[in-house]
């Protein structure tokens, strides 16, 4: 017996209800990660709808209903419904006529079995009909998800030509899902795994920071890594980098820190900031990303815990520290706020000094005694203040 008890409660959720309502009992089903995740009981972040409907009938329907609609891909049938605090995606269901790896061209369909053949793993092809309660499943998508198997629709090595980002996709469903590596899935990635080349960089930065998001990705980074998964897009990563991986995440969960995919990736490249910054370069990561990784692939060299936090941010010196194997340090930082330094130029110069470089120079010094006294205050800070106003007056 299925048990749908969550999906019936997503359901349910007045916006949800809504949108259901005004395509027509019949019309539309959940599809895939919302019905995947609420039958394991896990939090639906995104609720995705499936109809037979063309998405102009769909507009046409949610705005009789009073539903916002926004054409965000229409060109292959997906329109977003705005409603009562909800989110849903809605796209019709469609067929592949061509595809080149990377982009494929659509026809619509109103044959539920037609769209659920173009999805790329039986577990993301499985539809829940809140009209009867009943969910469809059109490849074995239930059996494989009570097993643990995350396995292609149909023959693997063509899923892959379709779509080369599936690749990556199905080592990130292993690791999410796989009690096991379904063996046939393995081998076609393996042997297709240069069509990874053909891919946008930001597409595969995407799947490799949701990838090392997840709890346990050691076990799959350390199978891309044998069998050559990872040579085509990230050659920097080498034999020994599983073993770092592990120490980290073992350091994140006895600490109690959040993991965090930069941290993991820099535990996985080499310890130079040069080579960390090309790599997030080539991946066309953010300039925020870039610095984070950056700064922890930087060696830590024994600085004070809070020293470091203040200099370069908590949540980097807590990567720096972790890498570092610095568990109890890192933990310290979590939930402190760097404090201000509390003088600025404009005091300096009502005590005297003159306007100008000196100025800066006289800031920056009071700064790093105060640093590394522990962020003191009260008269403890007047006389840093004072012994450095005193050192350039007399320079």
């Amino acid at each position: 017996m299925i048990d749908v008890s969550a999906l019936q409660a997503l359901v349910a959720r007045p916006g949800v209800v809504q949108v259901f309502k005004a395509l027509g009992d019949g019309q539309a089903r959940l599809v895939g990660g919302a019905v995947r995740d609420g039958l394991l009981g896990a939090m639906v972040a995104d609720v995705d709808v499936a109809t037979p409907l063309s998405p102009y009938e769909v507009m046409r329907r949610c705005g009789a209903a009073g539903i916002r609609t926004i054409p965000t891909g229409i060109v292959h049938g997906t329109v977003t419904a705005l409603s009562a605090g909800e989110t849903l995606e809605i796209t019709t269901l469609r067929a592949d006529l061509t595809t080149d790896g990377r982009h494929a061209t659509v026809a619509f369909t109103d044959n539920w079995r037609e769209d659920a053949a173009r999805r790329d793993f039986t577990i993301n092809a499985l539809y829940f009909d809140p009209s009867s309660g009943e969910v469809h499943d059109y490849f074995g998508g239930l059996a494989d998800l009570k097993a643990g198997r995350v396995r292609f629709i149909g023959e693997p090595l063509q899923r892959i030509a379709e779509d080369h980002l599936r690749i990556l996709r199905f080592f990130r469903f292993t690791a999410r899902f796989g009690a096991g590596v379904d063996e046939a899935g393995l081998a076609a990635c393996a042997a297709r795994a240069n069509d990874l080349m053909a891919l946008s960089r930001e597409r595969i930065a995407d799947e490799w920071v949701k990838l090392l998001s997840l709890p346990e990705p050691v076990a799959t980074v350390a199978l891309m890594l044998e069998h050559g998964l990872l040579a085509p897009v990230l050659p920097e990563i080498t034999a020994e980098a599983p073993a770092r991986l592990a120490a980290l995440v073992e350091a994140e969960q006895a600490a109690g820190l959040t993991p965090h995919p930069l941290r993991r990736f820099a535990a996985l490249l080499p310890g130079d900031a040069t080579l960390c910054d090309k790599v997030a370069a080539r991946l066309k990561l953010s300039n925020k990303e870039r610095k984070r990784l950056g700064l922890a692939a930087i060696p830590y060299a024994g600085e004070v815990p809070r020293a470091l936090a203040y200099r370069i941010g908590v949540a980097e010196a807590q990567d720096r520290l972790l890498l570092a194997g610095r568990l109890d340090d890192a933990a310290a930082l979590e939930g402190w706020q760097a404090p201000r330094l509390p003088v600025g130029g404009g005091q300096l110069i009502e005590r005297g000094l003159a306007p100008g470089p000196t100025v800066a120079r006289t800031l920056k010094t009071i700064e790093e005694d105060w640093v590394a006294e522990g962020f003191p205050g009260g008269e403890r800070i007047d006389e840093l203040v004072s012994q450095a106003l005193a050192s350039a007056r007399a320079s």
